[in-house]
């Protein structure tokens, strides 16, 4: 067996026979903690010749093997006969057609957690198409609701050279195999796992097709009442670039600098930042001065005071309050350059980032310093891990060839229980905000841990962000309100800590440690708990901006993605609309709580991911360095509609589509025909024909109602509308169905419920009296309620 400390996948044997990014990413996260990790190749070698492929390959054993001859079959069966996890990402069928399908794998091997990842889910009709990234994006709304500023601008379809699918997929994927390990504890048996990459992006873009019903005007920015006014008037969506900055929220917006770098200005959520701006740059008496509203947020608008429309403590602002606030703050940011505001913004703990390429990101100092990224041999510059355990931080070498089959022991051990939710006895305290660390929670709760989430009596964040946002992040959770920063609080937390298994944490190391969150602490209450961590800036090293704070968005524009999509450094755009990186690192997190817990100990385990490192997976066909790499194109900007003439969006006669295939054989009048016709010319000579869908379409096409019965978790582009939603609105999210399991047992999460409404029920499982609960409230120690309303019209 091995030693008690080492990472927490040691003594899995993974084969992994990906190709392009979904499956040899997934086989590179359970490699970075800890997993021993076999690559097949074709005979001719990777089917992807790129640096990515090398990025990718980080710590593998490769052989090349060829699987249509009979050595190349026997020995892909040794190696499957001694593997824990094998994994596949081709179109159905390819594997089974070399004699390697689901049923010959498990003959071979009963333990084997299966993984496949193919474009399209068993059930939809598009299964056979091939799944290409462009194929999946066009399929799923991906190319048409990038984000509000195309919307308006007209740009549709929007094409985005990221691999948001596969990233996503991996993700999930990488996730399902270790719940799915968890799960052959009880069982003993492996299981057959499909991660579709179609589901998982609707899954990652969730927050883009997330609606509410009859949601009151205040939640809504300038942006969406702009696109809501032309779309009733019958008007063009015609922005230029320079027209929409005037509907820019003055908090949530690009600044140009003395040296005439942008500054991406990205703190409107948390109810200090805005404050703590303003401050820092000057402006905060005299805003004062000029009567900036600062009422509750938390209360209806119909109490506020005569004439005012909007509080700085909530994100959006008016018309009025973002044109003056936008005047002021731009003419002080001309005043230093964008690196100095950085570092201003950074030790004052307020969100902010210069705006970089890709390039520039990966040659500054901080993702150097930190283990962002690593120059393997050869000289070539690839991001570090996406997660990593603290005490083990992987590093990062090329990939070598196998000399045989595996190396590590088996570890497989006697089934303990039987049947059930594979996470169900799981108990998980949620101490995160926002998007990236609640999703850590939303996502293990389908598979039935318990999660207790905690929030003070007085909201740190504004209404959309924590409720709005929150009937996605916070499904699945109790909800309870307690000032961690009384001795009653840190009373209630400590009890809370013994009872759990995990922590969940999104923050910087500074803000954990004044929580009184140091992990030896934390596993002398409990041992052996795991603290799961996601901060903006992190890797497994110390870095200049380790401990800065920051959104999604701001990590977007310091790594490079905004440069690109926006299409150079002075039209930068956000990536889609919310929670691109968000999403992802919080599927990434729930894997490595997962992945922790599988390895049972009594010392402290801190698991790491963040912002940051899942934002350099999103980017990469593109965050290498090398020789030559300064004249690499890549495809950038709203006008581009693709990467080549065989990879691009196209007009049909009745709407946009996507065309993947060979290059040299585009040559046909797109616009003289429907896209039916494309589909049937152009499938036959290798070509993948996809019609680009809208989000509102699919949503509008697969939408069932929660309370018409059980929701279908194995179906395809599935979105439920909470008819029954305890806001009192009729709330559309996608179903939770990436992850499927021919065993494997997940459940519909329930609604997100209102902050504070389990605070009684937790403190009297923790022992605590209804007196001293009732004196707790009293004393403002714990609430049951943020607003009287679930959310504050």
């Amino acid at each position: 067996m091995p030693e008690e400390s080492a990472a927490p996948l040691t003594g899995i044997r993974v084969l992994d026979f990906g190709q392009y990014v979904a499956g040899p990413a997934v086989a590179l996260m359970l490699a970075d903690l800890g997993a021993e990790v076999i690559h097949v190749d074709p005979p001719e070698g990777p089917r992807w010749q790129s640096p990515a492929a090398d990025a990718l390959g980080c710590g593998k054993a490769v052989r090349r093997l060829d699987l249509t001859t009979p050595a190349g079959l026997r020995a892909a069966q040794d190696l499957i006969a001694e593997a824990d996890v094998v994994i596949e990402n081709f179109r159905p069928g390819v594997m089974t057609g070399f004699g390697l399908g689901p049923a010959d794998i498990t003959a071979l091997n009963p333990h084997a957690v299966q993984l496949s990842l193919p474009g399209f889910g068993e059930g939809d009709p598009r299964r056979d198409t091939p799944g290409w990234e462009g194929v999946v994006m066009a399929a799923t709304g991906g190319y048409t609701d990038m984000g509000l500023n195309r919307v308006l601008m007209g740009v549709d379809p929007s094409f985005t050279p990221l691999p948001l699918a596969s990233a996503y997929a991996a993700a999930l994927g990488a996730l399902a195999v270790t719940v799915a390990l968890k799960a052959r504890e009880r069982t003993g048996r492996g299981d057959v796992l499909e991660v579709p990459l179609a589901e998982a992006v609707l899954e990652g873009l969730a927050f883009n097709s997330l609606a509410v019903s009859d949601l009151p005007p205040r939640y809504l920015s300038l942006r969406e009442h702009e696109i809501a006014r032309r779309r009733r008037a019958g008007e063009p969506m015609d922005l230029t670039y320079d027209q929409l900055q005037s509907l820019l929220d003055p908090f949530y917006r690009s600044y140009v600098c003395r040296d005439g770098r942008l500054f991406y200005h990205c703190c409107p959520a948390h109810r200090t930042h805005a404050v703590r701006s303003l401050k820092l740059l000057g402006l905060w008496e005299t805003v004062v001065a000029e009567g900036i509203p600062l009422v509750d947020p938390y209360t209806a608008t119909d109490t506020w005071p005569d004439g005012v429309d909007c509080t700085l403590l909530a994100y959006p602002l008016s018309a009025r309050w973002t044109a003056r606030l936008t005047e002021l703050i731009s003419e002080v940011f001309r005043t230093r350059t964008a690196e100095e505001w950085e570092r201003r913004f950074d030790a004052a703990g307020i969100p902010g980032a210069a705006h970089r390429s890709t390039l520039e990101w990966i040659r500054s100092g901080h993702p150097r310093a930190a283990g962002l990224v690593a120059t393997i041999e050869g000289g070539l510059t690839v991001p570090g891990p996406v997660v990593w355990a603290e005490n083990h931080p992987p590093q990062r070498t090329a990939a070598r060839p196998a000399e045989g089959g595996f190396t590590m022991p088996r570890q497989v051990s006697p089934p303990v229980q039987g049947d059930g939710l594979p996470l169900s006895g799981v108990r998980i305290l949620d101490l995160t905000n926002v998007i990236a660390g609640p999703m850590v929670g939303a996502t293990l709760a389908r598979f039935g841990a318990d999660v207790i989430r905690v929030d003070p009596p007085t909201p740190g964040f504004d209404p959309y962000h924590a409720i709005v946002v929150g009937m996605h992040a916070q499904r699945g959770k109790r909800s309870v309100l307690a000032d961690l920063k009384t001795p009653e609080g840190r009373d209630i937390l400590d009890r809370l800590v013994a009872s759990a298994d995990a922590v969940t944490f999104n923050g910087t190391e500074d803000q954990l440690l004044r929580l009184g969150l140091d992990p030896l602490r934390l596993n002398a209450l409990r041992p052996g708990i795991v603290l799961m961590r996601i901060d903006a800036y992190g890797g497994p090293n110390p870095g200049p901006r380790s401990g800065a704070v920051g959104y999604d968005d701001n990590v977007q524009a310091c790594a490079g993605i905004m440069t690109r999509f926006g299409g150079g450094p002075d039209t930068p755009e956000e990536h889609a609309h919310l929670g691109t990186i968000d999403a992802l690192a919080g599927f990434c997190a729930a894997f490595a709580t997962v992945a922790a817990l599988l390895r049972p100990s009594d010392q402290p385990r801190v698991m790491r991911t963040s912002l940051a490192a899942a934002g350099q997976l999103l980017q990469i066909p593109f965050l290498h360095d090398g020789p030559g790499r300064d004249d690499l194109p890549e495809p950038s900007g709203p006008g581009t509609l693709g990467a080549s003439p065989g990879y691009q969006c196209y007009r049909a006669a009745d709407g946009w589509f996507f065309l993947a295939g060979p290059d040299e054989n585009v040559d046909y009048a797109f616009a003289d025909h429907d896209v039916d016709h494309w589909v049937k010319l152009l499938s036959p000579r290798g070509f993948a024909v996809q019609r680009i869908e809208h989000i509102a379409t699919l949503r509008e096409r697969g939408l069932v109602r929660e309370s018409a019965g059980p929701v279908p978790l194995r179906s395809s582009g599935v979105f439920v509308r909470h008819d029954r939603h305890p806001s009192g609105h009729e709330v559309d999210l996608v179903a939770p169905q990436a992850i499927r399991g021919e065993h494997l047992q997940v459940r519909m999460p329930s609604d997100a419920p209102q902050y504070g409404r389990h605070t009684r029920e937790v403190l009297a499982e923790l022992g605590y009296r209804p007196g001293d609960i009732a004196a707790m409230l009293r004393d403002g120690v714990v609430s049951d309620h943020w607003s009287e309303t679930y959310l504050p019209a």
